[in-house]
C-alpha cells in the first residue's frame, strides 16, 4: 500500500509552514484518533491524546528519515503518547482485569464473523483497560509479545493471558449481544 504522504510535504512541515502541518493534520488525524479511541476507550481522553500525539510528532518530525510508511512512523508516536498516559494514570494494573474476569467461559468458535465494526469497535473500547491495551497492541497493531511485553513492563506470560482473557471478554459479550 503506498503512503499517502510525499516527502515535499513532510519538508515543508519539518520548516514549520502551518498549511502543510494543516494538511498533514487532516490526512492523518481521522486514523490516529480511531487509535487513540482504541486505547482509552473515551472520546475526550482520545482527543487529548491525539492532540498530545500531533506535538510529539511535530517536535519529532525531524527523526523521520523518509524510510518506511510515514504513517506507520506516526502510528509509532501515537501508540507510544498513550501507553504513556495509561501508565502515568495507572490504568494498566493487570491484577484488577484479572479479577473482573473469573468464571467466565471461554468459546473456540469465533462469533466475531457475526459481529459488525461499529459494534466490535464499541466494544474493544469497553474492555477493561489492561485487556484493552494488550489486545490492541496485539490484533491490530501487530506488536509480538515480547514487544509488549517491554513496553508496558509485564512480562510475555501475561502479555498472552490478557490477550486470552480479553478475546474470552469479548466473545462472552458478542454472545451476550446475539442472545438478546
Amino acid at each position: 500500500m503506498k503512503d499517502n504522504f510525499d516527502l515535499k510535504l513532510i519538508e515543508s512541515c519539518r520548516k514549520g509552514d502551518r498549511a502543510a502541518q494543516k494538511v498533514l493534520y487532516d490526512r492523518l488525524a481521522p486514523r490516529m484518533f480511531s487509535l487513540c479511541i482504541r486505547y482509552v476507550g473515551d472520546r475526550d481522553l482520545a482527543q487529548d491524546m491525539l492532540q498530545e500525539g500531533f506535538i510529539t510528532l511535530f517536535t519529532r518530525l525531524d527523526s523521520y528519515k523518509g524510510e518506511g510508511s510515514f504513517e506507520g512512523w506516526a502510528r509509532k508516536i501515537f501508540v507510544t503518547t498513550v501507553l504513556m498516559e495509561l501508565r502515568r494514570k495507572d490504568t494498566l494494573k493487570m491484577s484488577e482485569d484479572l479479577e473482573s474476569v473469573r468464571g467466565m467461559k471461554t468459546e473456540v468458535t469465533s462469533q466475531m464473523q457475526n459481529i459488525g465494526y461499529k459494534d466490535l469497535m464499541r466494544l474493544i473500547s469497553e474492555l477493561p483497560p489492561g485487556f484493552r491495551t494488550v489486545f490492541n497492541m496485539y490484533a491490530i497493531e501487530g506488536f509480538s509479545h515480547k514487544d509488549i511485553g517491554d513496553m508496558l513492563g509485564i512480562s510475555e506470560t501475561t502479555s498472552r493471558t490478557q490477550l486470552s482473557r480479553a478475546r474470552t471478554w469479548l466473545q462472552n459479550k458478542i454472545k451476550e449481544i446475539e442472545n438478546v
